[in-house]
């Protein structure tokens, strides 16, 4: 699932408050994958994974077993939430039209590029720097084989079974990382918190609390992470580009920066030039 970052910058779109909380208070929000712009978020890689090994039974002539793994399957897929993982999502996309229109605050936020090398050293425990997947067909992948043979090992599936279960976390690990093929066009890179992996999680959650509801998510604390992989914030952080529609002036966000101890970044602030259609007055 993991591959080299070395060379790649990957992109953050989000808006003035979140750039805030990023740079003035070094905090990297990881939120409910579940509640992000794919409606089929983890479940679409379940299931998947489980038509593919029914397949396979079924091709076997073994169709009573197959019925056994959709059932196993089902009760699965009804603990999604326990199983929820947590995400903060970057594109390998720099200044993209699309981006800004879902995730920069409708071209009127910013971007921060952040270094990919150094977001795979802070990658540690719980938390894991994945590059998404567009499948429609779990057939190749390797958990699809290590199930087949765990559905023909085991006599009866109803009872919980430790390898069953252990393949089952990986299997629900490996589905923050696959989205719906309609989603490529965004080439999306995340790092992910997997809490119900406890005993490698030091991060508690924390509540952001809205007139309309409760959302949960996990604070990443960006300078305890720099600092552990001997680096600064600055150079974490490779660029911030105002967004197409934003009527934030250059000069002011260098201000901020400059007035945040971060006179680095000043330097490193650009306008997009991304001929995003202006919305009308």
């Amino acid at each position: 699932m993991s591959q080299g970052y070395d060379n790649e910058i990957l992109y953050h779109y989000t808006d003035f408050q979140a750039l805030d909380g990023i740079l003035r208070s070094a905090q990297l929000r990881v939120n409910n994958i579940l509640n992000m712009n794919d409606a089929a978020e983890m479940r679409y890689f379940m299931s998947g994974l489980c038509e593919a090994v029914i397949k396979r039974l079924e091709e076997e002539g073994d169709t009573g077993r197959g019925e056994q793994v959709r059932a196993l399957f089902e009760k699965e897929l009804k603990k999604e939430f326990y199983y929820s993982a947590y995400a903060a999502c970057f594109s390998l996309y720099r200044d993209d039209a699309a981006q800004w229109e879902r995730y920069g605050n409708r071209g009127r936020g910013v971007c921060i590029a952040f270094r990919g090398d150094y977001l795979q050293k802070m990658a540690q425990g719980a938390l894991s720097l994945q590059t998404v997947f567009y499948e429609d067909d779990m057939a190749a992948h390797k958990l699809t084989g290590v199930f087949y043979r765990l559905m023909k090992r085991e006599k009866d599936l109803t009872k919980t079974s430790p390898d069953v279960e252990k393949a089952m976390n990986y299997a629900w690990s490996c589905s923050a990382a696959f989205k719906h093929p309609s989603f490529f066009s965004e080439r999306e890179v995340r790092l992910v918190v997997s809490p119900f992996v406890k005993e490698h999680l030091e991060v508690k959650p924390c509540y952001h609390i809205s007139v309309e509801r409760i959302k949960k998510y996990y604070p990443l604390d960006l300078m305890d992470m720099c600092q552990k992989i001997g680096i600064g914030m600055e150079d974490l952080i490779a660029e911030i580009i105002i967004g197409p529609e934003s009527t934030q002036a250059k000069y002011i966000l260098q201000d901020y920066l400059r007035d945040n101890r971060l006179r680095g970044l000043a330097e490193k602030v650009s306008l997009s030039k991304c001929p995003l259609r202006r919305s009308p007055k």
